[in-house]
């Protein structure tokens, strides 16, 4: 029988293709990248199809034998780019979404093509070498003790399960991470604005603690956490034999964008011994703006801080992140000796390892992107960008508010921005109940009709009860004329609604 080299390549083999049908599939790649970032503008933001116009073009059983690249890449294009929502179009104004940088973009096909696993020290030297420089600039740019740590997560749901996690260790100790929440003898209290993301409650939920244990801390009329009210939440469980041992300051809500008072909130839980958590995902990276930097005064005294890159820093998703003031604190509350885990190094720095610090043991090379991101562009440029970002929030601010047709519903303190459209005959006189109920039936048909015509996009808010056309300007695409052209989608949306209805 005839033996085959191990080094023999096949000469078609789809899993380890030539050096040349690299170059070739790479290169049609990327041929369609630069012609999408030039044309973004130009394209309608979201589809109007089906999930079973969808699935009539995709579906398909299980391949048995492969398909050519050529084919692929025309599925992609003719089917997944139509059939995709443009988060990266500047007046894409949805929820809280970032247009991605053809530099990160780059990161993650090179970071993908490396496929380090970023498990410890030793399992990947440079890459978890680069993460912590890319931690390290991160804290920079909040303001942290250069003592503080971190790690890159999916995301600001995971960052903040994590900090809740690692709170709950340093009150509770070992009892809890072995026997369970049964362990502790008495209810643990976390302490959130009603404003808080819905991720803290989550976390609460799958960490034993209960949801119902997340007290919600009343607000001011800027949506700030009333810090008076946390006092007395705090004494009123104290006496009632629970234990307070958290509380979640906001740095950027989801809904509004406020800031909560961190400083104050900092005092707080120092105080009370209080681990203090920052849910930073949105607003944090504002901090690199000149005119916002104040709002973040003491976000740096927290003990941890969650973010997400892949919003402020204009990172494809996903990469959230994670900074403890004190890494040691979280390093008692994931480290778990197991044969297969054990680190032979002696040296501190190369006995390092991620999963000391977080749930995950698998990890992407996500620092990748964040690095070449910041080194490419440079924390200035940055900075500028997201100066540029809350500029256009503004200016759309007070265009509502010089506007006849238009209502602001909350303070601008960040880039969302939430308002609604009012018909001449909701200017005249107090309005009943059956008339906001109408106002918030017609902003909703008119959030509807300007998803549909596709060159602006909003999404949905509740402000004070009331149904809001909600924004966030996130884009450093994004000018003062998108602001404008946005309202005038707005109106001529509204036209159609209430032609709709007659």
């Amino acid at each position: 029988m005839t033996s085959i080299s191990p080094d023999r390549r096949s000469v078609d083999s789809a899993l380890d293709p030539s050096a040349e049908q690299i170059r070739d599939m790479g290169g049609r790649a990327v041929e369609w990248i630069a012609a999408y970032h030039d044309s973004i503008r130009d394209l309608p933001i979201g589809p109007r199809t089906s999930a079973a116009a969808l699935k009539e073009l995709l579906a398909e059983p299980l391949p048995v034998e492969g398909r050519d690249f050529t084919d692929l890449l025309t599925v992609f294009r003719e089917v997944i780019v139509p059939g995709s929502r443009h988060n990266g179009h500047p007046r894409f104004f949805g929820y809280v979404s970032a247009p991605g940088t053809a530099v990160a973009a780059v990161a993650d096909f090179l970071a993908s093509a490396l496929n380090a696993n970023l498990t410890a020290w030793r399992s990947a030297p440079a890459p978890a070498e680069l993460e912590h420089v890319a931690i390290d600039w991160i804290k920079e740019a909040l303001g942290c003790d250069p003592g503080a740590g971190g790690l890159f997560m999916s995301g600001g749901s995971m960052a903040n399960f994590t900090a809740l996690a690692a709170a709950r260790h340093r009150h509770c100790g070992d009892a809890v991470a072995t026997h369970g929440a049964a362990a502790h003898p008495a209810p643990l209290r976390v302490y959130a604005s009603t404003e808080t993301h819905h991720s803290i409650h989550k976390a609460a939920a799958l960490l034993g603690i209960g949801r119902a244990n997340v007290r919600e801390i009343p607000v001011d009329a800027c949506f700030r956490m009333d810090v008076d009210a946390l006092v007395r939440a705090i004494e009123e469980d104290r006496a009632a034999g629970a234990e307070p041992f958290c509380v979640v300051a906001n740095a950027g809500t989801v809904v509004t964008g406020a800031v909560d008072p961190l400083a104050d909130i900092a005092a707080v839980a120092r105080r009370y011994r209080l681990w203090m958590h920052v849910d930073a995902c949105y607003g944090g990276f504002a901090r690199l703006a000149p005119s916002a930097r104040p709002l973040f005064d003491g976000m740096s005294e927290a003990d941890s801080i969650a973010l997400d890159p892949h919003k402020w820093l204009y990172l494809p998703a996903d990469c959230g992140c994670l900074i403890y003031r004190d890494p040691e604190a979280a390093r008692r509350a994931f480290s778990l000796d197991a044969d297969y885990t054990r680190v032979m190094q002696t040296e501190p720095a190369e006995a390092f390892a991620f999963w000391d610090y977080g749930p995950d043991l698998s990890r992407r090379f996500r620092a990748l992107k964040v690095w070449m991101a910041l080194a490419h562009a440079g924390s200035r440029a940055v900075g500028d960008a997201v100066e540029g970002n809350l500029d256009c929030a503004r200016h759309l601010a007070e265009l509502v508010d010089a506007s006849a047709d238009f209502e602001l519903l909350a303070p601008v303190e960040l880039s969302i921005f939430c308002f609604r459209y009012l018909p001449g005959s909701a200017h005249a006189g107090s309005r009943s109940q059956s008339d906001e109920e109408e106002l918030d039936r017609l902003n909703e048909r008119i959030m509807l009709a300007l998803q549909q015509a596709g060159s602006s996009y909003l999404s949905n808010a509740t402000i004070n009860g009331r149904f809001a056309l909600r924004g966030c300007v996130l884009n450093y695409r994004t000018t003062r004329r998108d602001m404008e052209i946005l309202l005038d989608d707005v109106r001529r949306a509204a036209e159609q609604a209430i032609e709709e209805t007659r």
